[in-house]
């Protein structure tokens, strides 16, 4: 059952543990996903807060964790393309929330949950450096009685995808969305994905543990979710729910507000206010973040996201998503949605088996439509009609006054908030295209496979990769 998302506040000063998974959609037991098999974070949430409507501002690492440790949106910060090499500082007088957690005493870690003496993944878009960033990779690290504001890093269901031998996933029995074919690829590919979350919720069981037998439950307050949505090849890097849709669960010491769900509209810039909030910390006035929780907040009607360069692929795509719909901008609408990408082709088997069978016109219609020479202009779905963004409604003529008032509230949005600079630096995108062509080639030597492959042999590569016959 849904309940109201309010709660009294806590006092100030407890532990607060961001677990962070990478690339993670809402394929959980608890979120409804059958066929995975979550049951330490099934606990968590039974014992917590599950928010059903956390929305990424970005759906790839770097944008994404940028705007989360400053609460800010990444086109106002010169964070929005992915992994620079021409980085930059952060604007005068905006600080990562670290620093404030410091300020106030807590001792500030972030660490990897293969080794906790090991710093976790911080591809920050801006100059930093790890050290200056964290006061190590683990709170273990702090003095006695410190509070400390923790982060744990996933790698996750990040590909390359990996088997669980005692939990397999039964390809046949998962559920394929209708925009990707119906294929002992996809299938099998998503199998993996899933057996991989599952590698996940091993994870979060034994941070569980070592915080129980810490006895660190009672005063810290656990936020669970992904820096993004699914790694799929119309999902990560894309602005449809997929990519940008992540589970969060909240758990309160002594299992306050347990078991319960929120329906709430949450962007992940504002798990960082929320944050500072729990830590008794006033939230800076530039930040973009809110708090979510309490009587008193402001419930947000949109979420906002965008996607631009993303290795070497130049593109720029702004999207806003209410509680029933989402609306898109393509502002490159002359080029495909699956422009060359080295690191997609390399990973994603389901990629080259659409390219091939767009080929071969053996794609439905809805499957197709992805792989078109071009794209639309604008983008409008109705989410609670059409839950997978199939149909688009931006020139059905009953929708002409919603998407208006969408493109307006878009357009007031990006005037007060898009302050980065178009095009991007020319050496910056030569330098990604160089970096990016160097790793293909290196990838797929290490597969012993040439970088001219054909589709149809890359493809029976991948066949013969994932243990499927002809």
């Amino acid at each position: 059952m849904v309940v109201g998302c309010s709660r009294q506040e806590e006092p100030s000063l407890l532990n607060i543990l961001w677990i962070m998974a990478d690339d993670l959609g809402p394929d959980l037991g608890c979120y409804g996903t059958s066929e995975v098999y979550t049951p330490n974070i099934d606990r968590l949430a039974s014992e917590g807060v599950r928010y059903t409507n956390l929305f990424t501002v970005a759906a790839v690492s770097s944008v994404s964790r940028s705007a989360m440790i400053t609460g800010m949106y990444p086109i106002s910060i010169n964070c929005h393309q992915h992994r620079t090499q021409f980085k930059s500082d952060l604007p005068d007088s905006i600080k990562p929330i670290t620093e404030y957690f410091r300020e106030i005493g807590y001792y500030v870690s972030n660490g990897s949950a293969n080794d906790r003496n090991r710093f976790g993944k911080t591809d920050y878009n801006f100059i930093h450096s790890v050290d200056s960033l964290y006061d190590g990779p683990d709170w273990s690290g702090r003095k006695k009685g410190q509070p400390f504001f923790a982060q744990i890093q996933i790698s996750y269901p990040h590909r390359p995808f990996i088997h669980d031998k005692e939990h397999p996933v039964n390809p046949e029995k998962v559920v394929i969305p209708p925009f990707y074919p119906d294929h002992p690829i996809t299938r099998k590919d998503w199998a993996l994905y899933l057996e991989t979350v599952q590698a996940v919720d091993y994870q979060v069981g034994e941070i569980l543990d070592r915080l129980e037998k810490e006895g660190l439950l009672d005063n810290t307050v656990i936020f669970f979710f992904g820096d993004q949505g699914q790694p799929h090849v119309r999902s990560k890097q894309f602005m449809y729910d997929e990519g940008t849709h992540t589970p969060l669960i909240i758990r309160w010491p002594n299992k306050f507000m347990s078991n319960t769900v929120c329906d709430d509209l949450v962007s992940n810039i504002d798990l960082s206010a929320q944050a500072l909030r729990i830590g008794g910390i006033a939230i800076p006035p530039y930040m973009h973040g809110r708090p979510f929780i309490g009587r008193s907040v402001k419930k947000r009607e949109y979420i906002f996201s965008m996607r631009d360069r993303r290795d070497e692929t130049v593109d720029r795509i702004r999207s806003m998503r209410s509680e029933r719909y989402r609306y898109i901008r393509n502002l490159y609408p002359e080029l495909p949605y699956t422009q060359p990408n080295a690191y997609k082709k390399f990973n994603y088997p389901v990629l080259t088996l659409m390219q091939l069978m767009h080929k071969r016109g053996e794609l439905t219609k809805v499957q197709d439509a992805f792989m078109a020479d071009t794209r639309p202009v604008e983008e409008l779905y109705d989410i609670k009609a059409d839950p997978f963004e199939l149909v688009n409604l931006a020139s059905d003529p009953l929708y002409k006054e919603r998407k208006e008032q969408m493109s307006k509230i878009l357009d007031d949005w990006l005037s007060k908030y898009d302050t980065a600079t178009y095009p991007e630096n020319e050496q910056e995108i030569e330098y990604a295209k160089r970096l990016m062509n160097k790793d293909f080639e290196r990838w797929m030597k290490n597969r012993g496979l040439p970088v001219g492959i054909s589709d149809e042999d890359f493809l029976q590569w991948w066949m013969n990769k994932l243990e499927l016959s002809n």
